[in-house]
């Protein structure tokens, strides 16, 4: 049985809000999928920073005692 087989586009209705209605928006798969790539960007840029950091900071080779 598919899901398909019960479905009418006719009966799909997005549910109207009121201005009353203090319930949360449901997400969309449009907006999903932006919050997935900014999340991406992000996990890729703090891996960049990281890596950087650990350049900067590096323990420096054997300098001359004062």
């Amino acid at each position: 049985m598919k899901i398909n087989e019960f479905y009418e586009p006719s009966k799909d209705q997005e549910t109207l809000r009121s201005e009353e209605d203090t319930r949360k928006s449901k997400l969309t798969l449009k907006e999903l999928n932006k919050l997935r790539k900014v999340r991406e960007i992000s996990r890729a840029e703090e891996v960049e920073h990281t890596k950087f950091v650990k350049v900067m900071y590096k323990a420096g080779g054997e300098e001359p005692a004062l």
